[in-house]
């Protein structure tokens, strides 16, 4: 349902620290057990949380192993200081995810485990599917094993919020779409201002599935409406050689089993005077008449207005 790599911002679509899978119950669904994951070993501390929401996504409440909580600059600013932190860190974090839209949303979230001073410890990457409309649900995160050194983290905050339409979304690992297709997209790889995203086409399928061509790529912004005065031109070689995406189109057929890849490539070079382009979020079609996949790959396209694409081609040639 993904962002050179910093610890503050790992990609998106599709690999993700977690995906939670959501029971209903009248109104609000639940993502997770709730209990934070802080065992025995971990004498914990809850303290509420009534930070606003980012997007529709809230921390509310986090747990620390031996904590106490001590009030801000204000009522509603509360900070939790740690007396230690083993590796296994014990620190997690109760959120919900609120849709206040009117379709079925998938969220994927970045939470961001912080110390005192706003310094990032470690962050997780959650995928909650399926969020009806007007519905609100809850789970939690865990930090999981926090760095050898690391300080003592004391807040946890929501650092990006990527949603798509439920219908829309990535097939999560291990699951194959009723189209019998699944299309994903990598975690991306940057040098010297050249950005590459894998495009990964599954036939996971019982079908014989033919193609020719190139992926048709809707760009869209924050608002999930198109992107205008960007140029998508064929080949990876329309930007820079070298890619892996520089093969003509041809046809070929993807057997069950097997999977084809493709690649968008683009520069984040920024000329001064000219506003530069984002672009979160990609439609994508594997061909014309097939069912779209977005994905947020977050293109960050600077001033060059161009992206390319590269032909499908079979897995490993």
């Amino acid at each position: 349902m993904r962002p050179p790599r910093t610890l503050r911002r790992p990609r998106l679509l599709p690999a993700v620290a977690a995906v939670l899978l959501l029971a209903t119950a009248c109104g609000t669904d639940r993502a997770g057990d709730g209990r934070g994951g802080v065992g025995a070993a971990f004498p914990a501390s809850r303290t509420p949380v009534t930070a606003p929401p980012v997007d529709g996504v809230r921390v509310t409440a986090v747990t620390l192993p031996a904590a106490t909580p001590t009030p801000g600059p204000s009522a509603s600013d509360w900070t939790v200081h740690a007396d230690r932190l083993a590796d296994d860190s014990g620190v997690s974090a109760a959120y919900e995810v609120a849709n206040d839209g009117e379709e079925a949303l998938t969220y994927t979230v970045l939470f961001d485990f912080t110390t005192s001073a706003g310094e990032v410890m470690g962050n997780q990457w959650v995928t909650v599917r399926d969020v009806g409309a007007g519905r609100t649900v809850r789970g939690t995160v865990e930090l999981g094993v926090l760095a050898p050194g690391a300080s003592p983290v004391t807040t946890v905050k929501v650092a990006q919020v990527l949603k798509v339409p439920a219908a829309e979304a990535p097939a999560q690992a291990g699951v194959c779409p009723a189209t019998g297709i699944r299309l994903t997209a990598d975690d991306g790889d940057a040098a010297m201002g050249l950005r590459v995203v894998g495009l990964r086409l599954e036939n996971c399928g019982e079908k014989d599935y033919p193609l020719d061509g190139y992926p048709l790529l809707t760009l869209l912004g924050e608002d999930r409406a198109p992107v205008e005065g960007v140029r998508i031109l064929h080949g990876g070689d329309s930007i820079a050689t070298g890619t892996g995406y520089d093969d003509p189109p041809r046809a070929f057929t993807l057997k069950p089993g097997e999977s084809a890849v493709s690649g968008l490539v683009w520069r984040n070079t920024t000329d001064a005077g000219t506003d530069p382009v984002n672009v979160p979020y990609v439609r994508i079609r594997a061909r014309s008449g097939a069912a779209p996949v977005m994905i947020a790959p977050r293109l960050d396209l600077g001033t060059t207005g161009r992206l390319g694409v590269g032909a499908w081609k079979p897995a490993g040639h």
